[in-house]
């Protein structure tokens, strides 16, 4: 007991008594025992500790507390993860059996329908206990008063004031008194059943965060509360005295806990609210006997999602990084915690378990070369990201420090959404040059004569930042084409023909078709109004050497694939409040960003030229003769990545590499086999086409072998395009996909060989 209690005064202790009668009889007429000659040598500390009566501008509505938040994949069911402060899920009363009800007036306020928020009759008994007897000490709470309590440490927790938690919990007659004041206004604001509705939804029910009686039926019992029977009941409601010694999911706890509920049934029968014989029924089971119990109680977070985790990151990004979920971000975070959100996401369970699965085909999770692949996929036309795929484990915590199989950051999108600082793209980004070639009304079937070399100013335009003396550019098999079309400049991959197409149109014209398609780069300003924008443009980005998410890129192609809408991606579909009101998400902003036409004929171009035999990514040919459109690239020899789409169902993207620090794959043993050549089609191609084979076949997806149906203005006459396919000044007929980039050096020369 406190030091202030042994010290009491027979005078203080006749005023506290006779404060806490007044305060019992008035019912609420708090002003008045101010006057009242008994306690006026406490009217100075009662003045200090009573509130304002407006109830210190604390929420004590009974529908505001702190509830857990989930997050659903697409289909609605599927539970990816859970947020809270407090694992609490709040229910109205007329979902909480009446045996639990009943349990807990039994257990806690036998009184509590006849008192007007603190019961006479037990404050009596614990002051004279407490104070006269000098016994243990008792409470006499009523459960207003105990609502009250759990109210004011609720919110000195949520304003992370240590001081006022203290004293919203200390041992002392400050706070009675306190919780008495505050106990009778809230039965003059509410009714009995609404403060009944809010104690069984604000209590603790066991050790582990564990709060409020919905939690603690499916905790213990594996049902709804509207369900629990006489015994569950009186299990949960002899929780509250002591949750950690009464929690009956420890088995040390039980022959305790069995001890605690048969009181509580004891009660029950004692105030007529069961019967006998079902008293006797459920007394005389072993509580062990009565538990089913589930596992997922402590469960939160991320971390716990299992190969959704990369997504569920995302996705609460998403939340955080916006500001329709509140001004500041620490605003955000509580909303996540506490707001008992219901998160419907665009994450499609097939989609993110065929990615996961892929990625760690291709490369295990703990293979010796280190090498990371990551696949990213969109839903064309809807910005909807469907899942990730990266062969690592998400983990959060400081464990993954030391264990390179472990991870938290999503490698597949931008820096500010949780991933890097962006991937080389190389030779997948070609078809975005195709995009600004028929923008400024030239055919891909036009002839071009191509340099190896193109002074300095070449491809000027308002944002050029070229190289300081020119730019040497070859092919990768280290020869140049003297004539070619940007039909067969992509069939082929050549940088020259890249170079070529640029001199004619200028870099800007092909930033605006970059950003116009979605692309963006993938670290920079985060800003989501300006970060669309190129940082500087330079001749060696049209072959690639730009550093971008593998969703970016997905996004790129899933442009390509929705007859030229593009939209933002998103991770979110709706959110609705623990009112039932739905909130705004932030938009996929959908709009049509090339014409149909261009769109179609660079699908053509990637189909007819690239895919079908004699292009350089005939690898990526999709099972059952599937119409497919793809794109490989390879980035010095440190990135290998391949990108395409199905038309209107899905576009995705991988990217091959070393996280950490660039890393040669010359040489390397990669999934225990050895690679003679690097290129892009070796690795991430396998990873692209199982990935897509798989999930087109999951979702039973049809072949649209009417898509790429090119418009003759910008194709021309595609014969002579077609038919010189094998002619190269090289010699050789399917290119492999490679890129050599050299940053470029004072006063030097620079050579590409990107491809």
């Amino acid at each position: 007991m406190p030091q202030m209690k042994n010290n009491l005064t027979v005078r203080r202790v006749i005023a506290l008594l006779l404060t806490y009668v007044t305060l019992c009889i008035a019912g609420g007429v708090v002003g008045g025992i101010f006057f009242i000659p008994g306690v006026l040598g406490l009217n100075s500390a009662a003045r200090t500790i009573a509130p304002t009566l407006k109830t210190e501008d604390i929420d004590f509505d009974v529908t505001s507390l702190p509830q857990k938040s989930t997050i659903y994949a697409s289909d609605g069911k599927t539970v990816i993860a859970s947020f809270y402060a407090q694992n609490r899920t709040v229910v109205p009363l007329r979902q909480v059996s009446q045996p639990m009800q009943q349990a807990v007036v039994a257990r806690e306020d036998r009184r509590f329908f006849e008192h007007a928020g603190v019961d006479m009759q037990g404050v009596l008994r614990a002051f004279v206990q407490t104070f006269i007897k000098r016994g243990d000490t008792q409470g006499g709470s009523s459960l207003t008063q105990q609502y009250v309590k759990n109210v004011l440490i609720i919110e000195a927790k949520e304003k992370n004031d240590p001081i006022a938690e203290y004293h919203a919990s200390e041992d002392t007659i400050a706070r009675k008194i306190r919780e008495m004041l505050i106990a009778v206004q809230m039965e003059k604001q509410y009714s009995k059943a609404e403060i009944l509705q809010g104690y069984l939804n604000i209590a603790q029910f066991g050790q582990h965060n564990l709060y409020g009686v919905e939690t603690a039926a499916k905790r213990y019992f594996n049902v709804s509360a509207a369900d629990l029977n006489i015994g569950q009941s009186a299990t949960i409601a002899a929780i509250t005295k002591n949750p950690a010694k009464y929690d009956p999911s420890v088995p040390a706890n039980q022959p305790e806990t069995q001890k605690q509920r048969n009181i509580v049934l004891d009660l029950m029968l004692q105030q007529h609210f069961i019967s006998q014989s079902d008293h006797d029924k459920f007394r005389a089971e072993p509580i062990a006997n009565t538990l089913n119990l589930q596992d997922n109680s402590t469960q939160v977070g991320c971390q716990v999602a299992g190969d959704a985790g990369f997504f569920c990151d995302y996705a609460t990004k998403q939340i955080l990084n916006s500001k329709e979920f509140g001004k500041t971000e620490a605003d955000r975070t509580k909303l996540l915690n506490e707001g008992g959100l219901s998160i419907y996401t665009t994450m499609d369970v097939h989609a993110n378990a065929d990615a996961m699965q892929a990625a760690r085909d291709t490369i295990p999770v703990d293979d010796p070369s280190g090498f990371e692949v990551t696949i990213a996929a969109i839903k064309p036309g809807t910005g909807e990201v469907l899942g990730f795929g990266i062969n690592r484990i998400y983990d959060p915590t400081d464990a993954a420090k030391s264990d390179p199989t472990h991870t938290a950051v999503n490698y597949a999108v931008d820096e500010k959404d949780g991933g890097s600082s962006g991937w080389g793209v190389g030779s997948t980004w070609k078809p975005i040059n195709l995009v600004a070639w028929m923008q400024a009304g030239k055919s891909i079937s036009q002839p071009l004569r191509l340099s190896s070399y193109y002074p300095a100013g070449s491809f000027a335009c308002a944002n050029y930042g070229g190289q300081p003396s020119g730019w040497n550019v070859h092919n990768s098999e280290g020869g140049t084409a003297s004539v070619e079309s940007p039909l067969q400049g992509l069939v082929r991959s050549h940088n020259t023909t890249q170079a070529g197409m640029t001199q004619q149109i200028g870099l800007c014209a092909i930033g605006e078709a970059a950003k116009a398609v979605g692309y963006h780069n993938a670290s920079g300003d985060p800003d989501p109004s300006t970060r669309k924008s190129l940082e500087r443009f330079n001749g060696s980005m049209t072959i690639g050497s730009v550093a971008a998410s593998p969703l970016t890129m997905a996004n790129v192609f899933g442009t390509l694939g929705a007859n030229g809408v593009e939209c933002t991606p998103i991770a979110l579909k709706k959110v609705i409040s623990k009112s039932g009101k739905s909130m705004k998400v932030p938009s996929a902003n959908c709009h049509q960003a090339i014409e149909p036409g261009i769109a179609q004929s660079t699908a053509y171009a990637m189909n007819q030229g690239v895919v079908q035999p004699g292009g350089e990514a005939t690898m990526t040919q999709l099972d059952g003769g599937r119409k497919t459109f793809a794109k490989t690239g390879t980035n010095e020899d440190t990135y290998m990545t391949t990108g395409g789409f199905a038309p209107n169902q899905v576009a995705s993207f991988v990217s091959v590499n070393n996280a950490e620090v660039p890393v040669s794959f010359t040489g390397k043993v990669i999934n225990h086999k050895a690679y003679g050549q690097w290129y892009g089609m070796y690795v991430a191609t396998p990873a692209w086409k199982e990935f897509m084979n798989k999930y087109l076949a999951d979702i039973g997806a049809p072949n649209d072998g009417n898509y790429g149906n090119p418009d003759p203005k910008y194709v021309g006459s595609t014969s002579a395009s077609t038919n010189t396919k094998q002619q190269s000044t090289t010699g050789n007929n399917a290119i492999p996909d490679r890129q050599g980039y050299q940053q470029p050096q004072e006063q030097q020369q620079q050579q590409d060989t990107q491809h």
